[in-house]
């Protein structure tokens, strides 16, 4: 799924008006009944519901949404946020028709008639849009504050107001409103990405409003979100006649005393995403649990005691995943470097080969071409030296992968896969019960082990990416979020790969 920005979102309003043909008022009906179809799912019918309506176009959906509550018997009563800002011309129809509906709106261009919302009741939150120009200020941000006082639920209407679709660097946080679900028309916003507005956005879904899908085919995006209809044709089909070598063979260089789970965990998800064979190359400390615990996997035993003091030759694999529980000893150093300089195979770069990185920086010229680095935010600001906001940060992603002609996988609730041309996918799978230890080992593997079998890196990133989240999916139905450790993830990589292949599996037929 494409995700566009405020501006080109606003193109593509202006085309799907001009080529269905539809009405501008027509289009705002449809937007806002496919929204009102989706809050008689989430309330209950005798909810009482007050609407705070900008003067703009997301005011006047959320009119509609008053007046189509109204005729389905919900208390409903209207406050218009008067900003300062000149009614819309759809809005100005939307509030005749709301009037001669029977439904009396206020007019709130005063705190002061601010009114009383119990707990109980919910708020719909259309004052500002996509349209959003500037920081609410005066009227506009007294209301927003008192929404937020009230505890009660809120539902926003496209975008939480006084939230940016893209960069909110510079918006105070207490002018915004912190919704408990946003309905959002058509797109995923970008700032939906970012953990720190995860306060605003609450759970939000995504409501189809029927925008013009030659359009959106044609127009090109810089942004995208991973779903299963996106990953399903990029799996590859087995054939009746393969083996283990057509599937390649994986090399896993990682743990050291006292981490060799790390290096079983890699090793153990290299196998389930379904590589043909995997060897781990690991020190003398790690060789016997890694083997006991793995006995489908060979072991390079490292001549290091406690940890990896040698390059084991790379010419026999067909990708490697470097880094789990490597640990950062000096030769460990050395290690990584030679690798970086002669390996001629795929490689996925993680955990402590980025901290390797990041204590030499001169190490990220050597980076071959199209390898995959997957760090979390902190290993990413220790690799770039910088400390960023989440919209930064997202910058700074594309451009460290343009800079190093990598992938650059930066982990996290929707975690984003940068490519060098520019263009970033967003994961849709996922849960918080995979902030866990090992669960980044886990990935390592699985994306190691796509890429020898043949996935080219972008596929293999982005594969490994949905079918990690969609495995740790499989683990919360089973679990919960507080139980789920890594090594469930692992067990239900089978499980992901059917649940992405045949949608109609399920864990429990």
């Amino acid at each position: 799924m494409k995700i566009f920005t405020s501006s080109e979102i606003r193109e593509i309003d202006a085309a799907t008006i001009a080529l269905e043909p539809v009405t501008p008022g027509g289009l705002m009906e449809r937007a806002a009944t496919a929204a009102f179809q989706k809050i008689k799912e989430y309330i209950a019918h005798d909810s009482s519901v007050t609407v705070f309506a900008g003067p703009g176009n997301n005011g006047g959906d959320g009119l509609v949404i008053a007046r189509l509550l109204h005729e389905e018997q919900h208390p409903v009563r209207v406050y218009i946020v008067e900003t300062g800002a000149s009614h819309s011309n759809e809005f100005k129809l939307n509030a005749d028709r709301l009037a001669r509906s029977g439904v009396v709106s206020f007019t709130l261009a005063d705190i002061s008639l601010f009114p009383a919302v119990s707990r109980n009741e919910v708020i719909i939150d259309a004052i500002f849009g996509t349209g959003l120009s500037k920081p609410p200020s005066g009227i506009s941000a007294e209301v927003i504050r008192r929404i937020n006082l009230t505890g009660a639920n809120v539902i926003s209407i496209d975008v939480p107001s006084g939230l940016f679709c893209e960069d909110n660097t510079d918006v105070s946080r207490d002018t915004i409103v912190r919704s408990s679900m946003t309905l959002t028309f058509q797109f995923p916003k970008i700032s939906f990405m970012f953990a720190g507005n995860d306060d605003f956005t609450g759970r939000w879904e995504v409501i189809d409003i029927g925008l013009h899908q030659e359009t959106i085919n044609k127009k090109p995006s810089r942004y995208h979100y991973i779903m299963r209809e996106d990953v399903t044709p990029m799996l590859r089909k087995r054939r009746k006649f393969d083996h283990k070598g057509t599937y390649g063979h994986t090399l896993i260089v990682a743990g050291s005393y006292g981490k060799a789970g790390a290096a079983t965990l890699a090793a153990g998800a290299a196998l389930r995403t379904g590589a043909g064979l995997v060897t781990v190359h690991t020190p003398v400390a790690a060789v016997l649990p890694v083997q006991a615990a793995l006995p489908e996997v060979m072991v390079s035993p490292d001549p290091g005691a406690e940890f990896i003091t040698s390059v084991p030759d790379l010419s026999r694999y067909d990708s490697a995943g470097i880094g789990p529980g490597m640990g950062t000893d000096p030769d460990s150093h050395n290690v990584l470097k030679t690798i970086l300089e002669t390996a001629m195979i795929p490689l996925v770069l993680d955990a402590d080969a980025l901290n390797i990185m990041a204590q030499n920086r001169e190490l990220l010229r050597l980076i071959p071409p199209h390898s995959i680095l997957t760090p979390h935010p902190g290993e990413f600001r220790r690799l770039t030296g910088e400390d960023m906001t989440d919209y930064q940060l997202l910058d700074r992603e594309s451009r460290f992968a343009a800079e190093h002609d990598c992938i650059l996988v930066l982990k996290g609730a929707h975690t984003s896969v940068a490519l060098p041309d520019g263009r970033i996918f967003f994961n849709s799978t996922g849960n918080p019960g995979m902030a866990t230890g090992g669960s980044g080992d886990v990935l390592t593997g699985m994306i190691a082990s796509l890429l020898a079998q043949g996935y080219d890196p972008v596929r293999a990133a982005i594969v490994g990416v949905y079918l990690h989240g969609a495995a740790g999916d499989v683990a919360l139905r089973i679990h919960s979020e507080e139980a789920v450790i890594a090594g469930d993830i692992l067990m239900n990589i089978g499980r992901a790969f059917r649940e992405t292949r045949f949608n109609n599996f399920s864990l429990y037929l």
